[in-house]
């Protein structure tokens, strides 16, 4: 899973940061593009934050996957912005926790604007689209090079306020990209396919990460791991260097350990010193970089409002850098694993292109089965936030502490989204599953799954998810001809508290896939008893440490399953040195 935010930009009274100026609950807010050589009018969502507290920069305090620690935010879409024109955030402007800027109560507040630029999408299937692109930052609305934003400014709200005006004269620098070292190489290619499908040039990315020896033993071809996840910045959790004795330790509140950032340092060493040890099997990891204008991540399928990720991915990206750094290039020698967004990943590159991998590891996966979309049965069920009964209805959670304690409801997550972007242009995760799983609408945006202001559900989406991207029910529907292809590859793990109640989909996948015969589907799965997000599969370590660990924890089960599966004449020697 993952989240993503937007800004939005006007209202409240203005002053540089460190004066105050009083600001009625009426007050005007405003916002203003300035004036400049080669500025143009913009469309785009107008994000506002309005934050108690002064840092660190409201926009930075914006956070879909901790509401209970995010400030208050506005948001509205504005088209066609004129340099030097000024916009003013009205009833059109959409709030979360409260719903309109009057109802915020009076006090001193920091206040800041920013606006997520979009741009128009001309679609090889006809359908003309007004969304952000994306700008090598991984669909991040704060931090989007080229999005305009306000200095912070502290207001105070109460009676006898005067209009207010923020102006974007700011605008966020380019993405510096990561370097390259004898051992991990960066790689950027035009789609042709995507490049089609979207009117204009699309690239993907991807970090490989070669084996010790690459150099010296030209003559060796490597098998492949694919290592799915978030839009990831470099190699994750490979370090050449010894931890920093000086590293100033800080304090993970998800896992409640101090100094896990020196953990981190320690775990992604020892990792290069198994990379680099004698005997130790030389394959090649890499980690795909697939943003897109709806998230950080296209979840690597072919989908009607993304376009054919799936194939890019597949057919595109992974032969050139087997071809380039000198991979095995078949199936038996290719496996996909990851965790959250990652596990349904690599579950679903297997089983839509079950002959180009041997084996996914799904760790903590995304629904793999919508009978429990989180916590709610798509198919059964008619709100997605509450639970309705005779006389009352319960507001469905949609995450949870360690505990079991409820951090965000339904409502909330959702709420969020609709503040950073109308039409499923939030950036945040429930858009993003609905934008991949969906259908197109009328106006070429993903058609609602549900509601996003009321929860209602609507079933003919439903019934559209169901079967094109309901893993679970697919797997069961095609196991005549997939069964054959994916007897013994499919692996998940998950913990039984996970933190976005993904738990409950495993356990309707694992009585269906335990069903299947001709063959019988010789998979695993477990289950971390207590471990919330993201438990990927180790019965020893906590998740702060297992998490750390994803390119070997495998190992010994992918050597296995080549050694069992390998055709006739495979190379299994050349990458064994």
């Amino acid at each position: 899973m993952g989240s993503r935010i937007r800004v939005l930009a006007s209202m409240l009274c203005g002053l540089a940061l460190g004066g105050v100026a009083p600001l009625s609950q009426a007050a005007t807010v405003k916002v203003t593009l300035p004036l400049s050589p080669d500025a143009r009018p913009l469309d785009g969502r107008l994000v506002v934050v309005v934050s108690p507290n002064p840092s660190p920069e409201p926009r930075l305090q914006v956070d879909l996957e901790a509401p209970l620690r995010s400030p208050y935010m506005f948001g509205q879409t504005v088209d066609g912005l004129k340099p030097g024109e000024t916009v003013a955030l009205d009833a059109r402007a959409y709030g979360w926790p409260l719903e309109t800027l009057s109802a915020l109560p009076p006090g001193d507040y920091t206040v800041q604007a920013v606006l997520n630029r979009y741009e128009t999408f001309h679609r090889a299937d006809g359908s003309t689209v007004k969304l952000p692109p994306e700008m090598g930052e991984g669909q991040q609305w704060n931090l989007k090079p080229g999005n305009r934003y306000s200095a912070p400014v502290k207001v105070h709200l109460g009676p006898g306020g005067a209009p207010v005006t923020l102006t974007l004269d700011k605008v966020i620098p380019p993405v510096t990209p990561p370097a390259e070292t004898p051992f991990v190489k960066h790689i950027r290619i035009r789609s042709e396919l995507l490049s089609k499908y979207w009117g204009r040039d699309v690239y993907l990315g991807a970090h490989v990460l070669l084996p010790a020896g690459f150099a010296d033993h030209p003559q060796a071809h490597y098998p492949l791991m694919v290592f799915h996840g978030h839009f990831p910045d470099d190699i994750s959790g490979f370090r050449t260097t010894p931890p920093d004795p000086d590293l100033k330790p800080d304090y993970s509140e998800r896992f409640h350990l101090a100094g896990y950032n020196r953990i981190q340092q320690r775990e992604a060493y020892d990792f290069y010193k198994t990379w680099t040890s004698k005997g130790f099997p030389r394959f090649l990891v890499i980690e795909i970089q697939h943003a897109n204008p709806y998230y950080d991540d296209s979840y690597a399928v072919n989908s009607a409002n993304l376009g054919p990720y799936g194939d890019a991915i597949n057919r595109e990206l992974i032969p050139y850098i087997e071809k380039t750094f000198r991979g095995l290039g078949q199936g038996w020698a290719r496996f996909t694993y990851g965790g959250s967004t990652g596990g349904w990943e690599a579950m679903a590159t297997q089983v839509f292109y079950p002959d180009l991998y041997n084996g996914a590891f799904a760790a903590c996966p995304d629904p793999i089965d919508f009978r429990a979309y989180t916590n709610v049965n798509l198919y059964a069920d008619k709100n997605q936030y509450v639970d309705k009964g005779v006389a009352n209805a319960i507001d469905r959670p949609s995450m949870r502490d360690y505990l079991g304690r409820t951090m965000a409801t339904q409502k909330d997550s959702n709420h969020m989204e609709l503040v950073l972007g109308d039409k499923g242009r939030s950036g945040g995760q429930y858009d993003i599953w609905q934008a991949v799983y969906g259908p197109q609408g009328a106006d070429g945006l993903p058609a609602p799954i549900f509601d996003k202001k009321t929860g209602e559900i609507d079933p003919k989406v439903a019934a559209y998810w169901r079967e094109h991207f309901d893993l679970t029910h697919i797997i069961q529907r095609d196991w005549a001809m997939l069964g054959p292809k994916l007897e013994g590859k499919l692996h998940i793990y998950v913990g039984s508290a996970d933190t976005y109640f993904l738990t409950d989909a495993v356990y309707f996948a694992q009585d269906t896939l335990e069903s299947l015969t001709s063959p019988a589907w010789g998979g695993e799965i477990a289950y971390g008893d207590r471990a919330e997000h993201c438990w990927n599969g180790d019965p020893k370590l906590a998740n702060a440490y297992s998490r750390l660990h994803y390119n070997t924890m495998y190992l010994p089960k992918i050597l296995k399953r080549i050694s069992d599966t390998a055709p006739a004449g495979a190379d299994l020697t050349s990458w064994r040195y």
